[in-house]
């Protein structure tokens, strides 16, 4: 069981699993790429947490305030990375040359791919300890930051899938979490976490598909209950059933979107729209201010590209995936699938899917 953890990102989701994890009783530390950004947590030696509705609350001591990513990777056995998933392969880089044998680090959450891009960049770079790289499928939290040493949970979920790369070390990881996060429940393997990643399918075409409203309100109107429109759910149909047919290329039963709303907020519907519009959770949550928000610049690369460079890899029809790629990068006026986590990146190109499967259970490459 883990008794220190490195929390490595400061914004609205590593604040507070910091304080949750301080006032649990853990030894924690904090790091951020930028000090001013932490300096005032550092200062008053931890985070004061506030929660909704008798969830955890008060003041999380944390033991270590750091810019430092080797203080920050010496501190804990279990790092805990709570960055938007872009910045992966950023904080491999820059971590590699400092982890050590028994260390555990965890993607929260690791998107589409995100522990085998992680795991790839360390060995790139030459690191040769015996560390094991998981990821969430979701992530544990709906949290914000209040002030620069403040931060609120809304909501804590109530079971989230986990998986290890190799999955042989998925019970390693997870006792070794167990005593804080309970929520945390086996993943099968990081394919299966990646695969059912439901952002992927709901915030890139839903933010595209309303651009104009978008950046004719700055969001003010709900993004799900006004956005998901009949013919919007159509397409998000669409990319669902990609999405499906491409993880049972890899011999992987995926959750549908349906499936998931009903296991989720236990909502039905004839179809997606009406599923969404029957979806109490959903009223009240407002758009994107603007079109430079994560839905497009993480979703596409680090969700949308890995999920429809499998397809393709593996013989799956994606023009609908691929069409919204192309739209996110005409809006933003770069190249996602350069940019994102290809096959290619990920030196997958070549493997087939019974070495693929192979290497993401036992972590053997034939």
């Amino acid at each position: 069981m883990a008794e220190k953890y490195t929390v490595l990102g400061a914004g609205h989701g590593g604040k507070a699993m910091a304080a949750h994890l301080a006032l649990m009783g853990a030894d924690v530390a904090l790091w951020n790429r930028t000090f001013d950004h932490i300096s005032i947590i550092k200062k008053r030696g931890g985070i004061e947490l506030e929660s909704l509705e008798g969830g955890p609350h008060g003041f999380g001591k944390v033991s270590l305030v750091t810019s430092d990513i080797a203080e920050a990777i010496a501190h804990a056995q279990v790092i805990m990375v709570v960055l938007p998933s872009s910045a992966h392969a950023d904080i491999a880089k820059i971590a590699a040359p400092f982890l050590k044998d028994g260390q555990i680090v965890i993607l929260h959450p690791g998107r589409t791919l995100g522990a085998l891009e992680f795991t790839k960049v360390v060995r790139d770079l030459g690191c040769v300890a015996d560390v094991t790289v998981a990821e969430a499928e979701t992530f544990i939290y709906a949290s914000r930051t209040d002030g620069p040493a403040q931060a609120r949970i809304f909501r804590i979920k109530e079971a989230v899938p986990l998986a290890a790369l190799p999955s042989s070390r998925n019970e390693l990881v997870l006792e070794s979490i167990q005593h804080a996060y309970p929520q945390f429940i086996d993943g099968v393997d990081v394919l299966h976490t990646g695969l059912n990643n439901m952002g992927a399918i709901f915030h890139p075409a839903l933010t595209l598909l309303n651009a104009g409203w978008i950046e004719h309100t700055h969001g003010d109107y709900q993004f799900y209950i006004d956005g998901v429109t009949p013919s919007v759910a159509r397409v998000l149909e669409v990319l669902d059933r990609e999405r499906v047919t491409v993880a049972s290329s890899l011999g992987i039963r995926a959750r549908t979107s349906l499936e998931w709303l009903k296991l989720a907020y236990d909502t039905e519907g004839v179809d997606l729209h009406e599923a969404v519009q029957n979806q109490p959770g959903y009223y009240g949550i407002k758009a994107p201010p603007t079109l430079n928000h994560r839905y497009l610049f993480e979703d596409v690369p680090m969700s949308m590209v890995p999920m429809a460079s499998l397809g393709i890899r593996y013989g799956v029809s994606v023009r609908g995936m691929d069409s919204i790629i192309r739209l996110g990068s005409i809006i933003h006026r770069t190249d996602y699938w350069r940019r994102g986590r290809t096959v290619e990146r990920l030196g997958l190109e070549q493997w087939s899917v019974s070495e693929l499967t192979r290497f993401v259970q036992e972590g053997v490459i034939e």
